[in-house]
């Protein structure tokens, strides 16, 4: 029997409005071109829409952007779908429903209006992560380690009772806070004990616990410059003023502080065992002038201790914490970079008196934090995994770090200077004075697939716009390979950021 090939309606006919170069997800993206074509009219009730194969042949968008599109469009009643039939216009629009400008601008607009001023500026300063995709070299990746996986998930099946599943304790579950202090006593030097650690999600949340504890709004907070997006924004959304000191080979420079010429913070915020973004270490004089400064001066210090299990040479310095003698630190850590960032599992050490404050803020933050991860972490740090785990982690980084910087050195030595860094999972590169704008650079990169992210953009007063950040952790050889001939490929058109073009 013959088949007759189904007649196509008007609607076969349509093409998307799809940006590249948008921030906003491809089957957002075709949603709203769909929705804005259904109120002007362009396409009305009853239409057929393109079945998801045809119309991925037509407009060179995947079927499974194109299924997803389709499915918003049916959630929100401009379109039905008609079982063994195919997808079409909804006969009645439904109420209310106008066009929406896919650049968002409108709708920004609208939400600055009823927000607060510290939302509002961080809305108008833009985005400050880049895209969370496996582009080479992104930051924040986490380099797989098969036996660790096969751990985990053991590990996880004797905790899937959720019989017996309640509120947990404000602090978090008490084994994971015993574990933790014993890792640290060992790798960090950090004494405390389980009742000074609150477990969170991740170090976000213990910054914003720790800055709402500590500062009120219209406080001073010092931080380093160039300084970590989040934490300076954390601190905005919290009202409190931030100064910016520079940052230099041997870590934040406290100078001014120390002759007068700024006024005693409330706090510091510093990242002493590798300055993100620039990956300097505090130096140990820098380190004890900086703790008998807050003795001083009454002032708090909070140590984001982010990445120290990763260092490739010697030994790491001491934490600020390990060698504070007067109660003036907090220090911060996760899980994140070691193990998973999905577990969202972090730590705030605080001192003894004041872990009643901290209790009685927290339930009004978050009740508490979730008790199946904190198990898993506790049964994986208490029956010894840990230290193997990470020096199979170290060894499987450090080869990613100098198989990058070899890479850049042989194809971009032109262009930048190689600025190794001793621990970490990220590398930092200055221009060789060939260009002068990171941002421009990270653009056409980015344009190109590959993710560099400028440093300029993390910066708080400095006018440095000369470097810029790769990640390495979880980098491929193959991904290694593309990424730095593009950047070279970039560099070399680079007519809008290189001098003498």
């Amino acid at each position: 029997m013959a088949l007759t090939r189904r007649r196509e309606g008007p609607s076969a006919s349509f093409r998307p409005t799809i940006d590249p170069s948008s921030s906003a997800p491809l089957p957002r993206q075709l949603y709203l071109s769909l929705r804005n074509a259904v109120t002007e009219r362009r396409l009305t009730g009853g239409q057929r829409l393109p079945s998801t194969r045809l119309a991925s042949a037509e407009w060179a968008i995947s079927r499974g952007v194109i299924a997803e599109a389709y499915e918003i469009l049916i959630s929100e009643g401009f379109a039905v779908a008609r079982h063994g039939s195919g997808t079409y216009i909804a006969s009645s629009i439904p109420e209310g429903a106008a066009r929406i400008d896919p650049s968002g601008a409108g709708s920004a607009q609208a939400i600055r209006r009823g927000v607060s001023a510290a939302a509002t500026a961080i809305l108008t300063r833009g985005p400050s992560l880049e895209p969370q995709k496996a582009l080479p070299f992104v930051t924040g990746r986490i380099a797989h380690d098969e036996r660790t996986a096969r751990l985990l998930n053991r590990i996880a099946v004797r905790h899937m009772n959720y019989a017996f599943e309640g509120y947990g304790d404000i602090q978090g579950e008490y084994a994971l806070r015993a574990a933790i202090s014993a890792h640290l006593a060992v790798s960090r030097g950090v004494r405390c004990s389980p009742d000074q650690i609150f477990i969170t999600a991740g170090t976000q949340q213990a910054l914003d616990l720790a800055f709402r504890v500590l500062m009120t709004p219209g406080d001073t907070a010092v931080v380093e410059d160039p300084c970590y997006p989040p934490a300076r924004q954390c601190l905005a959304l919290n009202g409190i003023e931030v100064v910016g000191l520079p940052v230099d080979r041997d870590g934040i420079d406290i100078s001014r502080l120390l002759d007068g010429t700024l006024p005693p913070p409330a706090a510091f915020y510093v990242t002493p065992s590798n300055q993100y973004p620039v990956g300097s270490v505090l130096s140990l004089s820098r380190r004890l002038g900086l703790l008998a400064y807050a003795e001083e001066n009454d002032c708090w210090i909070i140590e984001d201790d982010y990445d120290s299990e990763f260092r490739y040479q010697g030994h790491p310095i001491a934490s600020l914490h390990g060698l504070d003698k007067a109660g003036r630190v907090l220090y911060t850590g996760t899980f994140s970079k070691a193990l998973l960032p999905s577990l969202r599992i972090g730590y705030l050490v605080v001192p003894a008196d004041l872990v009643p404050a901290f209790r009685a803020v927290r339930p009004a933050v978050d009740r508490c934090p979730p008790s199946f991860q904190q198990r898993v972490i506790a049964d994986f740090l208490e029956e010894g995994y840990f230290p193997a785990h990470l020096r199979r982690l170290r060894e499987r980084l450090r080869a990613s770090r100098d198989m990058l910087a070899g890479f850049l050195r042989e194809r971009l030595a032109e262009h930048v200077a190689v600025l190794l860094p001793d621990q970490g999972i990220n590398l930092t590169v200055r221009s060789a004075g060939s260009w002068d704008d990171d941002t421009a650079v990270s653009a056409a990169a980015l344009r190109k697939g590959v993710v560099v992210m400028p440093l300029s953009r993390m910066n708080v007063v400095s006018t440095d716009r000369s470097r810029l950040l790769f990640g390495f952790s979880g980098l491929s050889e193959a991904e290694a390979d593309m990424g730095t001939w593009v950047l070279a490929e970039v560099f070399e058109g680079g007519s809008t950021f290189c001098r003498d073009r």
